[in-house]
């Protein structure tokens, strides 16, 4: 019995590791973690503060993360969804210029994330050191690919939407945040 529970206690990890896959291969579509477009907000009281998204760009500039409201998108060009929801966060990216808008590359190459960046015609800065992925322990860290984080002016973070937005709910969450701000 006793073995039994801590199978049913690892099984979980198991899973979670087996679809995260693993290795310098190819990343496969259903080889990741994909959210269901569920939301977390977090109150202003206690929210942490988000790592500094500084670093190298797909296009080989140094970006420097300001104070504002931040959206991180965190994406791989071969995620169905991320492709999906690519042209909804452009649009946002240019309608809303009061915010600032970022991706993060993870589990990628450049070549294919560069091919994919002309598709969707994306304008703003893609960080391609995923390592900044980890400072986002002890609060609401990237769970699945894609996540989209709404960082506040503060430097906080805010929301996390893991899987593919919708057009309503970022717009609430944005608006959310910066309302609350």
């Amino acid at each position: 019995m006793k073995k039994l529970r801590i199978l049913f206690a690892l099984l979980p990890l198991v899973l979670v590791t087996a679809c995260a896959g693993a290795g310098t291969s190819a990343p496969n579509e259903s080889a990741f973690v994909s959210g269901d477009g569920v939301a977390i907000y977090v109150a202003k009281a206690d929210r942490k503060m988000a790592p500094s998204l500084n670093g190298r760009t797909l296009s080989g500039l140094n970006f420097v993360g300001g104070h504002k409201v931040t959206v991180v998108n965190v994406w791989a060009s071969w995620c169905s969804p991320c492709r999906a929801e690519a042209p909804l966060l452009e649009d946002f990216a240019t309608k809303r210029t009061e915010i600032q808008f970022i991706g993060i590359l993870t589990r990628d190459n450049p070549t294919a994330a560069q091919s994919f960046v002309k598709r969707f015609k994306i304008t703003y800065p893609i960080l391609t050191d995923d390592a900044v992925l980890a400072g986002f322990r002890g609060s609401l860290v990237p769970n699945a690919i894609p996540t989209t984080i709404i960082i506040d002016s503060d430097g906080r973070v805010a929301v996390r939407i893991s899987g593919q937005v919708t057009y309503a709910l970022l717009d609430n969450m944005i608006n959310k945040v910066v309302q609350n701000a």
